[in-house]
């Protein structure tokens, strides 16, 4: 299929419903990113570092709010939460002020997208920041370029969340799991599962061949952090058990292969309606 590019969006040459469907969906996205101006909240206690932050996605058209401390930050998000938060951990003489202000904020809005940029790159901090519900885990220093680039790959993972294109295939059933592709959204025994975009996509990856062990490798690959090892996913697995068994205190359908990956196990525990 030709695409060749207009004014006003993508345009296939020759169209059937699926294709137009998904046309729409990718001009929509070309739409909102023209128009609709994110709001980007910078924590950093460095000044010429929040200065550059601040100048280059300001250029990008986002509306930037930059907080020095924790307090400040919290105060400011609790009444006005952003579309994305950047966050530094280190702040002033609070050296865990950034997981601290991570975890006020997800228990405000848990489907908010946050990205650490720090310079404590040690596994156990990238563990920890996973673990809070973090999308992405960069060390500094960065460049400003990919910074831009990472901050709207996510932001674009975001709006596909917020506002799903119209379902052009069925959600895929698998005993009790309920997985939308489309709306990148999952059902648990009905009830929807407050995943990150990492959460999701590790799931999908298991139940597109349940009963089928699944290697560390491909679930590394189906994640969307740069930096990922066998301890990440360990990490992201965790969270992911955690909250289904909120859901359900009897869940035991991921297993873990040991040495190897992990599995969707195709049985689990039927109670009466």
């Amino acid at each position: 299929m030709v695409r060749k590019w207009r004014s006003n969006g993508f345009v296939p040459v020759k169209r059937d419903l699926i294709q137009t469907k998904m046309y729409a969906s990718a001009n929509r996205f070309i739409r909102r990113e023209t128009h609709l101006s994110y709001k980007i909240a910078i924590v950093e206690d460095d000044p010429d570092q929040r200065h550059n932050y601040t100048a280059a996605l300001e250029k990008q058209g986002y509306e930037i709010s930059a907080y020095a401390d924790r307090a400040s930050a919290r105060d400011a998000m609790s009444r006005a939460m952003p579309d994305l938060v950047v966050l530094d951990i280190i702040l002033g003489n609070e050296i865990d002020a950034g997981f601290q202000l991570c975890r006020e904020l997800l228990a405000i809005d848990p489907s908010l997208p946050v990205l650490f940029l720090t310079e404590r790159v040690d596994e156990i901090d990238k563990i920890s920041g996973l673990r809070l519900g973090a999308w992405d885990y960069q060390p500094k220093p960065v460049s400003l370029g990919f910074l831009v680039e990472r901050i709207a790959s996510l932001l674009r993972l975001k709006a596909l969340r917020d506002n799903p294109a119209p379902t052009t295939r069925p959600a895929r059933e698998t005993g009790h799991l309920s997985i939308d592709e489309d709306a990148m959204q999952i059902h648990w025994r009905q009830q929807l599962l407050e995943l990150t975009i990492t959460e999701f996509r590790l799931i999908a990856a298991l139940a597109r061949r349940p009963g089928y062990p699944v290697a560390y490798e491909a679930l590394m690959q189906a994640t969307i952090q740069q930096y990922v090892t066998r301890n990440t996913i360990n990490t992201h697995m965790r969270n992911i058990r955690r909250k289904f068994c909120a859901l359900d205190s009897a869940f035991a359908c991921i297993g873990n292969e040991y040495g190897h990956g992990y599995r969707w196990v195709q049985e689990s525990p039927v109670f009466p309606k």
